[in-house]
This record gives structure tokens, C-alpha cells and sequence, in this order.
């Protein structure tokens, strides 16, 4: 990683967020457009990464563990992308209106990319974020459009299938985690991509039976007719049953395949940014050991990794710094090619941000603030 970039990122920007209504979005910014010049990179605010911290926590106790073992310099970005990944996905599982859902996020990404976000705390931080490391706009393109497909009830006969829709909606966050931390090159990209999918995968193993009451069927259909499951019939009344358990174990089995490939993805990351994928790579696969360990019934509970569990493959995380790379240059799922296009036809940026000073001291300020509000309250 190399030099650190002066202002206007070094110093968080303290003002209060201005109250001003939002317009309506103009033209889309091409997808491959360049990153911003360096001397017009917008602040991040300390009130939004704030913002996008305290969703990551709330919303998503396995990342958030993960993301604390990150460098500061990738954990704040990392916050922020998975802050409007978050409000994406809310924003398409809300009842009614979910077309209308996808089309304003599309607008919304388009004054992300213009450099002139609605004065939404996500808005504000994606948009530094993406000048700064030269996120694609095609990465979210991918992103919405897997959204889209929730929105339109797609359904997934094959594997293949299946992963197209994972490569979207969660490789793409693996993509641009690769982006965050420096790493551009195609192999470490491909296993990073397989990570996301991975753990798309592992999400769908442990949710069949939340999604089913929701009406939402992932599990790869020709699987299931051949396990004598007739799809329709099986959402219309989910119940758990051994032929469901050897499908849903396929499943996990897919799954770790591409945990073991992402592994030696971990070993072209900067050395201080391994514990931190090591543990997501590690506690999202613990998902699905935990399904396995019911006998497969992801219908009648939900798999949760237990609090020592975790401390344990978080340990484990740390010290699995140098892991083999005898898969790394192994071939990109077909489902990710469209991943890795999009960020071969994107510039990367000017500079390396990973260690950038900015962050460091943003997360110092936060911290201390945390810490005197926390005294504040004891002292009460």
C-alpha cells in the first residue's frame, strides 16, 4: 500500500449534515466512469460513518465481529459500503412499492457517482467512498440487479442459476472489499467474489424456512425434484423432511468449496487485513456447520453461532495468516465473470487509501467520544 493522501481526507469534516431537500436524480453516470480527481474528493463526515456504524451493529452481529479484526483504514469504508448495502436491501423487502424501491436506488447511485448525494447519512459516506477507491458503478449495477430479481419473485432451477443471483448480491460486497483494501489483481478478486458467494449460500441454508413463510424459494429446483420434492407443492406448505435435508446439504457442501477457495485468496491481502476476512470467511461457514449439525432442518429453527463459538474461530482468524494459495489462480466461477469485468474496466485510483491518516483519526475522535459519553452516563 503507498502514500497517504493529504486533504481534504486527512481531517474528518465535523460540520453538522445540511438540511436540504433532495431532487429528483438527473442522467446516469456511465458505469465506467473515471474516479474523481484527488483534489475534489468529497469529505466523510464524522455524523455519517457514525450513522453506518451503528446499522452494521444492529443489523449484522456476524460482520460486525468480523469487520473489528479489519485495520481502521478498511473498517471505516467497509462500514459505509455495508451501510447502503444494508438500506438497499431493506428498502426492497419493505411490502409494496418494491419496484419503485429499486428504481429510487438506481437514481440515488447516480448522484452517488455525480458527486452530489441526497443528504441521507449513507448517501453522504458511499459517495466519499466511491471516489476514493474507485468503486465501479458497475459493481452496483450488479448489486441492484440482484435486488431487482428478489423484487421480481425469480426463481433458481440450477446451482448455476442460484450463484448467478449470489454473484450480485453478495460478491459484488466481496469485489469491493477487495477494492477497499488495495487488491485489484484478478485472481485475488475471483476468490474474494467466491467468498460473497459463499456466503450468500450459507444464508440461503440456514433461512429456508424464513424464506418459505415468506414465500420465497432459493434452493436450486431441480435439486429438489430430484430429491422427490415438487417445488410448488413444498412452498405452499414447507415442512421438514429428510429428502429436504440432503438438498439443503448439497447446498453446504457447494458452500465450503468455495470457502476453501477463498482462503487462498487471504493470502494475497495485506497481512493486516487477513484476520479480518480470515474471521468472516470462518464465522459465516460456521452458519452453515451449525444447519448440518440440526441434521440439515433449517425450517423448524434458525443455526446461530454460539458466543464462545465465536471467540473461538475469531482466535483461529488471527492466526491463519499464511494460508496455502495452491487454488488461487484457480478459474473464476462463470456467475462472477461480470464482477471481475466490471472492475478490469474501471481506473484505478490515483492513490492507495488503505492507510490513509483520516480514518485513523476518525476512528480515534469516535472512540473518544464514545468513551466520554459512556463516562457521562456512569457518572450520572
Amino acid at each position: 500500500m503507498s502514500s497517504i493522501h493529504p486533504a481534504p481526507w486527512s481531517e474528518p469534516v465535523q460540520r453538522p449534515p445540511e438540511a436540504v431537500a433532495a431532487r429528483s436524480a438527473m442522467a446516469s453516470t456511465p458505469a465506467m466512469a473515471a474516479p474523481q480527481a484527488s483534489s475534489e474528493l468529497p469529505p466523510l463526515l464524522e455524523a455519517d460513518l457514525a450513522a453506518c456504524r451503528a446499522s452494521l451493529a444492529k443489523n449484522s452481529k456476524t460482520f460486525h465481529a468480523a469487520s473489528l479484526l479489519l485495520p481502521l483504514s478498511v473498517r471505516a469504508p467497509a462500514t459505509v459500503l455495508y451501510g447502503f448495502c444494508r438500506l438497499a436491501d431493506d428498502a426492497v423487502d419493505v411490502e409494496g412499492g418494491r419496484r419503485l424501491a429499486i428504481t429510487q436506488l438506481r437514481r440515488r447511485l447516480d448522484r452517488v457517482f455525480e458527486g452530489r448525494p441526497q443528504p441521507v447519512a449513507a448517501d453522504r459516506a458511499l459517495a466519499a467512498v466511491v471516489a476514493r477507491y474507485a468503486i465501479p458503478r458497475g459493481l452496483m449495477n450488479l448489486l441492484l440487479e440482484g435486488l431487482s430479481w428478489d423484487v421480481e419473485g425469480r426463481s433458481y432451477e440450477t446451482l448455476d442459476e442460484l450463484q448467478d443471483y449470489a454473484a450480485r448480491v453478495a460478491g459484488t460486497v466481496g469485489a469491493m472489499m477487495s477494492l477497499l483494501m488495495g487488491v485489484r489483481e484478478a485472481p485475488a478478486l475471483a476468490r474474494a467474489c467466491d467468498l460473497g458467494v459463499a456466503m450468500q449460500l450459507s444464508n440461503i441454508a440456514r433461512d429456508v424456512g424464513e424464506d418459505a413463510r415468506m414465500g420465497r424459494l432459493y434452493l436450486p429446483r431441480q435439486w429438489l425434484r430430484e430429491a422427490g420434492i415438487d417445488p410448488e407443492a413444498w412452498l405452499a406448505a414447507p415442512r421438514f423432511e429428510p429428502a429436504l435435508a440432503g438438498v439443503v446439504q448439497r447446498l453446504l457442501d457447494a458452500a465450503d468449496d468455495l470457502y476453501a477457495r477463498a482462503a487462498a485468496g487471504v493470502s494475497s491481502l495485506p497481512l493486516d487485513c487477513r484476520p479480518g476476512i480470515n474471521a468472516a470467511r470462518l464465522l459465516y461457514a460456521e452458519i452453515g456447520h451449525e444447519v448440518a449439525r440440526a441434521g440439515g432442518d433449517s425450517v423448524n429453527r434458525r443455526a446461530v453461532v454460539s458466543g464462545p463459538r465465536k471467540t473461538a474461530l475469531l482466535l483461529q482468524a488471527g492466526l491463519g495468516l499464511w494460508p496455502s494459495c495452491a487454488r488461487l489462480s484457480e478459474a473464476p466461477l462463470p456467475a462472477t465473470l461480470p464482477l471481475l469485468e466490471a472492475v478490469a474496466r474501471t481506473t484505478p485510483p490515483s492513490v492507495a487509501a488503505s492507510k490513509a491518516e483520516f480514518v485513523v483519526d476518525l476512528f480515534a475522535r469516535l472512540e473518544r467520544s464514545e468513551r466520554a459519553s459512556s463516562w457521562g452516563r456512569r457518572a450520572a
